[in-house]
């Protein structure tokens, strides 16, 4: 029985980056004899074990067999004589596919050290395009480490290609799109993730309403990149830079996706985009089995983004009633997400990035104010349920037009 310290654990070594998770491969050894030295099997498609003081995961090496679409269709072979180099080979990219024995004996058979110094991610196989995952694996990668340059060989993107016109990347099933989006929304650039899908031919295919932006055209005095696609990932790169939460960088994503089904009659104004965006961002978030709270900042972000840029303007009234429809009042952590996915949107605009954005404070103040009305001592007044409503809300707005 030999023991290899496997993937990502060795790639980050390599790159000086703290080690988050280790994971290991067992070469020579049968599941009985892991039970008998005390691991615990957990694995349910393949022999996996946690070590019985550290915890960490032990897979047999193994290879594994393209039978059926998608990322479950696989038929795995694990035995003793699957030799470490069968284990790395079955790997996605090169910079993954690397081992060590001894602390320090770099094992590496498909170059992937070479490639962690071009910063290239390359497939490490043919058998790459057996599994649709892998198209957005390496897409997530080239998010994580784009401040350093990484990029895709153009082979790998060729074959990425391949597999989207086969059909292959149609298989992925919801729940792991979304994973693998959530993912890559909490890399260091989140557009990356996008841009790549985009030159593999993927985006269409796996996110249409994102892919529809790219193309379409905004007045240039408010949006100097012109396009909405660029405009919507300098945003998401904005609040990559603002919040490291996920919410945040999603709604940043989703908040202007009305802009796409735009009629071209109507180029380069948007007129009435919140609301067609909102029902885009409900049917997104349905498809891809988004989480609610996901969901639910996407769609205030996209329904009322301009009320947060016209702060200063709206009415007294209308303030109140968009603090309403937010659910403000009840769920106040969503104020401080959803302000900062709207100064994302102000900042996600070719040279314009570094000017003042005074509306987030004045945002922030207006439903402090509003939400410091003493509502149990209006309520204590008397009156019935709607009287007392109706005297809330007045006291709310009488306080947002001192703010304002």
């Amino acid at each position: 029985m030999k023991i290899y310290l496997v993937g990502g654990a060795v790639r980050d070594k390599l790159l000086g980056l703290p080690v988050q998770d280790r994971d290991y491969v067992v070469v020579g050894a049968t599941p009985e004899e892991m039970v008998a030295q005390g691991y615990k099997p957990v694995g349910a498609d393949f022999p996996v074990f946690l070590h019985p003081v550290t915890k960490a995961e032990y897979a047999l090496a193994r290879t594994e067999r393209k039978s059926g679409h998608g990322y479950k269709g696989f038929t795995v072979y694990s035995a003793p004589d699957v030799t470490l180099e069968d284990d790395l080979r079955r790997r996605d990219i090169t910079i993954n596919a690397m081992a060590e024995g001894e602390p320090g004996q770099l094992i590496d058979p498909f170059q992937g050290a070479e490639d962690l110094r071009h910063g290239v991610l390359r497939h490490v196989s043919a058998a790459f395009a057996e599994d649709p995952v892998r198209i957005l694996r390496v897409a997530r990668f080239a998010a994580r480490f784009a401040k350093w340059g990484f990029h895709v060989a153009h082979g790998t993107n060729e074959l990425m290609h391949q597999m989207v016109e086969s059909g292959e990347v149609d298989h992925l099933v919801a729940e792991r799109v979304w994973t693998e989006l959530e993912r890559a929304l909490g890399e260091d650039k989140p557009s990356r993730f996008f841009e790549v899908l985009r030159g593999c031919g993927a985006l269409p295919r796996l996110f249409p309403e994102i892919d529809a932006l790219f193309g379409v055209p905004q007045p240039e005095k408010h949006h100097p990149e012109v396009d909405t696609g660029v405009h919507v990932m300098l945003v998401l790169d904005a609040a990559a830079k603002l919040s490291p939460d996920t919410r945040v960088r999603f709604a940043a994503l989703m908040h202007d996706l009305g802009k796409g089904n735009t009629p071209k009659a109507e180029w380069p104004q948007h007129i009435g985009h919140e609301g067609r965006g909102t029902e885009l961002v409900k049917s997104f978030c349905q498809r891809l089995r988004a989480p609610n709270e996901h969901r639910d900042l996407a769609l205030i972000t996209a329904r009322f983004h301009a009320h947060c840029h016209k702060i200063a303007e709206l009415r007294p009234a209308t303030v109140v009633d968009t603090l309403e429809a937010m659910d403000a009042f009840r769920r106040p952590e969503r104020v401080d997400m959803f302000v900062t996915a709207c100064e994302a949107d102000f900042r996600g605009r070719s040279g314009l990035g570094d000017q003042p954005y005074p509306q987030a404070d004045l945002f922030r103040r207006v439903f402090t104010a509003a939400r410091s009305v003493n509502t149990a001592a209006i309520a204590a007044q008397g009156g019935k349920g709607p009287d007392i409503g109706a005297r809330i809300r007045e006291a709310r707005i009488a306080a947002v037009k001192a703010v304002i």
